[in-house]
């Protein structure tokens, strides 16, 4: 290659870093571990999913039957989570039973009298359901920190039931907390305007209702003053699974933040049916068996939109908004562990590495330029670029640096000198043969690149494996050796090279200092 060329290529390689880099405080991001945050771990209530489904199975059964034309009497949950059907007429039990396997090949009839069937979950479908719970949880939250703005947060699987949430640099960790946790299950009911609420909650409550209540607070503090008691008709006539969108609007008419949302094709013809069926009717918007508002349904709603009000300030709205949009959790998820590592550490942790580094690579630069004098300090200068390089291209992806990154570019740092240790070593070697000087370095530079080329693949290897299966800061660890291999591979070859091509380029050198 060109001379000039070489030149070009690093010149730009370098000032790309220093441009890509600038400010380096700004660019490079610090893990949890440097930085501080929080470390919460999650339990998800796993039953509470199985239950969730057996409830959505009741409604789909007594639905499918009645469609089929059977003569059933109920279909309700017992105190064991267990599916009730009630026949009348005793003679069609094999029929419905027959007719609730093909639908529902996990359902298993344990019912003995005759007029009843008792439906169960088998042992393969309430373990899927679990497992799913917690999959499906992680992919919530997930999306609702991403949403929430935290950089780099690491959100794992712990155990059978437990999800892992680091979150580096959090400075409100009760909104945090608040946002990760909610269950953000929307649900629309009825009203029943024919039960007294006061007289359902002394027990007179009918079997097709349930009372749930609207949490009166104080907009400052949130802390509640009062309950509104409402009953519903049991059975939701639309969740938050068609939403598509939601997002804080202001009112013109009270200068208040509320919530738009916005449901699919499908979600828009159901709440069109369900406002044009029940006109005169109050529907009233539950999220998590909490009741926001109640409307009166005065005329039938096209469109697909509607409006959650409630006491919000900008931040409660914004972060319900938030969780809408990234979905409701399958099941609560409690809070098992919550712990804030204080930026007093990762400042030690900091300082530490970056004086471990520093010595570490004063000591290398040391002992090349006393082993292998002037060459050595050909090296020193890649090694100088190596880092900057390197520092470049994190900054570039906006990568988080952890105390295991910093010892993963001290450990690239003295990769990069050990390739320049080969080509060394088989430069002297060639000399010792009697070739000259410019034909030796071209001889080292060739039989070192294969050992070189297959040291750093199978450190890639390893680094990919570590990324892949390892955990937040072992991927930092990954990550920057993975990049600093790379880099170092440019700098101890293409670099090195470059400059002694340029020393000897049209001087008859006899000895070379090395």
């Amino acid at each position: 290659m060109n001379l000039k060329l070489r030149w070009i290529i690093v010149i730009v390689a370098v000032g790309w870093a220093l441009f890509a880099m600038y400010p380096l405080s700004q660019k490079i991001k610090l893990g949890l571990d440097l930085q501080g945050g929080m470390h919460v771990v999650l339990g998800v209530d796993t039953e509470k999913a199985v239950e969730a489904k057996i409830d959505g199975l009741v409604g789909q059964i007594r639905k499918e039957l009645s469609s089929k034309g059977f003569n059933i009497t109920y279909v309700q949950k017992d105190a064991a989570d267990k599916i009730r059907v009630g026949l009348s007429a005793s003679g069609e039990k094999d029929a419905v039973i027959k007719a609730i396997k093909d639908g529902y090949p996990y359902l298993k009839d344990s019912g003995a009298d005759a007029g009843v069937i008792v439906l169960s979950l088998d042992a393969a479908e309430t373990q899927r359901i679990r497992s799913y719970a917690v999959d499906q949880s992680v992919e919530v939250v997930r999306n609702r920190i991403d949403q929430f703005g935290v950089s780099e947060p690491l959100i794992q699987k712990q155990g059978t039931d437990q999800i892992l949430v680091q979150l580096p640099g959090i400075t409100d960790p009760d909104r945090a907390i608040n946002l990760i946790g909610q269950t953000a299950q929307l649900k629309f009911y009825l009203v029943d305007e024919k039960v007294n609420p006061e007289v359902a909650m002394q027990g007179n409550l009918p079997y097709d209702d349930i009372i749930m209540s609207q949490k009166i607070t104080e907009k400052s503090t949130g802390k509640v003053l009062s309950a509104v008691p409402y009953v519903l008709k049991r059975e939701a006539v639309l969740t938050g699974d068609y939403l598509t969108d939601a997002e804080v609007r202001i009112s013109p008419q009270y200068n208040e933040p509320y919530v738009w949302i916005k449901f699919d094709p499908a979600g828009s013809r159901l709440f069109e049916e369900i406002t044009g069926a029940n006109v005169g009717t109050r529907l009233a918007i539950v999220l998590d068996d909490n009741v926001y508002s109640a409307p009166n349904l005065r005329e039938k709603i096209a469109g697909g939109e509607a409006q959650i009000t409630g006491q919000f300030t900008l931040d409660t709205a914004r972060d319900l908004a938030i969780v809408l949009r990234a979905g409701s959790l399958p099941a609560p998820a409690s809070i098992q562990e919550n712990r804030t590592v204080g930026p007093s550490l990762g400042l030690d942790s900091i300082r530490n590495g970056v004086r471990a580094s520093i010595v570490g690579i004063i000591a290398v630069m040391i002992f090349m330029g006393i082993y292998y004098r002037l060459s050595g300090w050909v090296a020193n200068i890649a090694l100088a670029l190596n880092l900057v390089l390197l520092l470049g291209v994190l900054a570039q992806f906006g990568a988080t640096l952890t105390l295991p990154g910093i010892a993963g570019v001290v450990l690239t740092l003295g990769m990069a000198v050990d390739a320049n240790v080969l080509i060394f070593e088989r430069i002297r070697e060639e000399l010792r043969q009697g070739r000259t000087v410019l034909n030796a370095i071209d001889i080292g530079y060739a039989k070192a690149l294969t050992t070189i080329i297959d040291s750093n693949v199978t450190s890639l290897i390893a680094a990919a494996v570590l990324f892949q299966f390892g955990s937040g800061p072992v991927k930092g660890f990954a990550v920057t050796l993975t990049i600093g291999l790379i880099v170092s591979m440019f700098t101890a070859i293409f670099v090195t090279r470059t400059i002694f091509i340029s020393f000897l380029s049209g001087r008859n050198v006899k000895k070379l200092s090395i």
